[in-house]
Parts: structure tokens; C-alpha cells; sequence
């Protein structure tokens, strides 16, 4: 069987974990760019949307962008906006350290890398991230939610980042991600093999009758081992 493709999530898994809170993030990307008098209200209107469009992907499985953000607030997304949101958001978006040399042991292994992310940020954002961070090349493919009808753990998702990769037996891929519902029950749903990465708040995203992880892994340096084995089975 051995292992084809290896597909990541990304926020929580490739770039670690951060507790933010949104209404803070919104006031910092549009304080300098609102009139005084709109901003608290353009503030919670952008929060509230935002926070409802996460509620659709999470439990109707439905993708949003922020374009959609921004027309259900009814603030216009001006260049100068969009330029702080991405800057805003930048210190919160580094790439893991242990990533390339992640990606490379697994290039060097002849395995597939692909990227499968729940985000309403577009194409362009999340490549600028991995350009930064000097990995966007390790890459074979990636899917974000924000260009496909679906979030994971709708099985279409997946099955959209098999094909971005390449891949073509569910049971030769891996996918890695943080979430237990989402990423985890998505993933084996599909007959993908599933690695979770656990982080202090992994605990909150737990339900009852989920289908466990084939491993279970608290840094992405423990990840290759276990490719490895499944890779020579």
C-alpha cells in the first residue's frame, strides 16, 4: 500500500497554534482606515459576520471568503484594509521551523506534498505565507476552502486535495491536522490514514463518536516515523 501523498492542514498544524481574539484583530486592522464614528460598528459587524460564516463551515460545511465577510458587514474592502489584514495577521502565520526539513525528508522519500486548509483567505495570501517562509516549492498541490464549494470534513474537500496532488488510493495518503472532527473523522471518512497533532486547545474541538487517529503526535517532528512505517508496509 505504502504511503503516496502526505496532505497537511494548515493553521494549527503548519503554522502553530494561536489564541486571538477576533474582535481585537478587526480593530487593529481597521482603526487607521474608518472614520471614528463607523468604526465599533463596522468593528462588530466584521465580527459577527466573520464568526457566522465559521458557524456555516463548521456545521453546514460550506465554504465563505472574506469577500463575503465584508458584504454581509457592509464594509467596503479597500486595498488598505486588505494590506493591514494581511499584516495584521502576520505574526500569527509562520510556518512551523520543523517544516522544511519536514517536507524535504519527504520529498527525499519520493512522497507527495499537499496542503488542504478550512480559511477564507485566497489563494494568493496563503502563497505569499508559504513564499515568505520558503517552503511554497515543497509543495505539490493545495486546496482552500475559499476556491471549493466545501470545508472539510465534507469528503468532497479531501478528495479535491488528493487530485491537487496527484493522488489517487485514499488508503496511500496521510493527512495531518490538529482538528478531531474536521480534519481526523474527515480524513478516515474518506479511507485516508489520519495523524493528529495535539495543542493546548485541541481538547474544544472534541465530540463524542469521532474515529480516532492512526497516530496521535504533539510536534511535526514525530511525524516521519510514522510514514515511514506505513510507507514500508
Amino acid at each position: 500500500m505504502g504511503v503516496q501523498a502526505v496532505i497537511f492542514d494548515w493553521g494549527g498544524t503548519l503554522t502553530p497554534w494561536h489564541d486571538i481574539e477576533l474582535t481585537d484583530m478587526w480593530r487593529a486592522i481597521c482603526s487607521a482606515h474608518l472614520p471614528p464614528d463607523d468604526l465599533e460598528k463596522a468593528i462588530a459587524a466584521l465580527t459577527e459576520a466573520e464568526l457566522e460564516l465559521w458557524r456555516r463551515g463548521n456545521e453546514e460545511h460550506r465554504s465563505a471568503t472574506f469577500t463575503e465577510v465584508f458584504a454581509i458587514a457592509g464594509v467596503e474592502p479597500t486595498e488598505a484594509i486588505l494590506d493591514a489584514h494581511f499584516e495584521t495577521w502576520t505574526p500569527y502565520t509562520h510556518t512551523d521551523p520543523a517544516v522544511p526539513g519536514l517536507f524535504a525528508a519527504l520529498r527525499e522519500r519520493g512522497i507527495k506534498i499537499g496542503v488542504l486548509s478550512n480559511t477564507m483567505w485566497t489563494r494568493d495570501w496563503h502563497e505569499r505565507v508559504f513564499a515568505r517562509d520558503e517552503v511554497l516549492h515543497l509543495l505539490d498541490g493545495a486546496v482552500y476552502s475559499s476556491e471549493i464549494p466545501w470545508t472539510k470534513p465534507h469528503a468532497e474537500a479531501f478528495r479535491s486535495a488528493m487530485d491537487a496532488v496527484g493522488a489517487t488510493d485514499p488508503a496511500s495518503c496521510v493527512f495531518v491536522g490538529d482538528r478531531p472532527y474536521d480534519d481526523i473523522h474527515g480524513a478516515k471518512a474518506v479511507g485516508l490514514r489520519a495523524v493528529q497533532i495535539w495543542h493546548q486547545t485541541t481538547h474544544a474541538f472534541t465530540r463524542p463518536g469521532l474515529t480516532p487517529p492512526d497516530a496521535l503526535i504533539h510536534d511535526l517532528k514525530e511525524l516521519l516515523p510514522h510514514v515511514e512505517r506505513w510507507a514500508a508496509a
